[in-house]
């Protein structure tokens, strides 16, 4: 490949130059930080030697060979090392290359990624000549899509990762830029500080919360699902009244519930669902509640949920559903939240009807169960019914 020329880019308060030998402590310092080790694939643990290898070797070798332009992202003033950012490759038969950036921890909260991948893009489309750019983060990885997103990157779907970080998921967004598309210095752009994006960077990039519920004397939370609750979702979920009602695989058996906790753990990261345990006051198993996020509409949820054999009755269920709509409405932005059960289910109605939830009618052939289309009860609660 061609040698690409190393430049520097003043834009938008930051300075962005090629690495200097006298950045390996500061970049050993930032590369100490959890985020960084989990989410980039930066040795670990990473050493003095690891920082002096990529600053004097790695990062001039790859301006000089032109598969990548790295550029220390500094304050142009004192020039403090703030991050990385630039262009991790470089295909020159696709006129296309790959962003891949970094902040210091000490740095975060001033958008200094954003700004940086935003300068990046305007030099790699103004000066390469490049007709695409490239962004690529395990799933789950929120807060990098959130600045690509302002970075005005569009976020168009998966693939799996070809070099993943250590213990890290296969399982990655990618994202691309044209240009043309780069918002200018300054300006807000997508995704911005009060948007519903932003919001949920901010809760889904977070490891799953523990949310608590009261059903008479009883303290309820409801968490994540762990490995030591996979017996009794088995019992549960072999329960003839749960087979009646639910799609659950017939017959239950162990992976089945080994898939489902590792469905519940993927789909967080995704930021598609969020799957709770309802675990009673010695925190043992006593249900399970589902919050589907729609992918068609960002406002819109549904719910599901099935009560261990030992649990029904207690008023337990509708507690739950209370908290988690709660939860969906103040925390995720949401505006409506559906639940649907197949007509003779009344079990599931008076849950939801206890939770608050009106009951809008009758869908006419609206669920497949069990190789049959059958006719579900639909209904909703709004996030005004529980703020006004």
């Amino acid at each position: 490949m061609a040698r690409v020329e190393p430049v520097e880019i003043i834009e938008d308060g930051l300075l962005l130059r090629p690495w200097q030998a006298g950045d390996a402590d500061a970049v050993h310092r930032a590369c100490q930080d959890p985020d960084i080790q989990r989410w980039t694939t930066v040795p670990r643990p990473y050493l003095p030697e690891h920082a002096r290898g990529f600053v004097n070797g790695i990062a001039p070798l790859a301006w000089a060979e032109g598969t990548g332009a790295p550029f220390a992202v500094c304050d142009p003033d004192t020039g403090e090392l703030l991050g990385s950012c630039g262009l991790v490759s470089i295909d020159p038969a696709l006129a296309s290359g790959e962003v891949g950036y970094w902040t210091a921890p000490w740095a975060r909260g001033r958008g200094v990624a954003v700004r940086a991948t935003r300068a990046v893009a305007r030099w790699a489309f103004d000066a390469l000549k490049l007709r695409r750019l490239v962004w690529q983060a395990e799933v789950g990885n929120h807060h990098s899509r959130l600045v690509a997103l302002r970075a005005g990157f569009q976020v168009s779907g998966e693939l799996r990762l070809a070099h993943r970080a250590e213990g890290g998921r296969a399982e990655g967004w990618i994202g691309s830029l044209l240009p043309g598309e780069v918002p200018a210095p300054g300006e807000p752009g997508p995704a911005g500080p009060d948007t519903l994006d932003a919001r949920r960077a901010a809760v889904l990039g977070r490891p799953q919360p523990v949310l608590f519920a009261t059903a008479g004397d009883t303290e309820l939370r409801l968490r994540p699902m762990e490995e030591r609750d996979l017996d009794a979702i088995v019992t549960t979920c072999q329960d003839l009244d749960t087979i009646r009602w639910t799609t659950v695989p017939h017959p239950y058996e162990r992976n089945d519930a080994e898939g489902y906790l590792d469905y519940c753990r993927t789909n967080w990261a995704r930021g598609t669902s969020a799957c709770f345990v309802i675990a009673d006051a010695d925190d043992a198993y006593a249900g399970t509640i589902d919050l589907r996020l729609s992918l068609a509409d960002p406002l819109l949820a549904d719910v599901g949920f099935m009560t261990a054999p030992h649990a029904r009755g207690r008023g337990w269920m509708p507690a739950a559903l209370a908290a988690l709509t709660a939860w969906g409405f103040t925390t995720l932005g949401l505006a409506r939240i559906e639940w649907k059960a197949n007509v003779g289910n009344t079990a599931s109605r008076r849950v939801a009807e206890k939770a608050g939830f009106t009951v809008e009618g009758t869908a006419r052939g609206a669920l497949q169960h069990r190789g049959e289309r059958c006719d579900a009860w639909v209904g909703a609660l709004l996030a005004e019914d529980v703020t006004s």
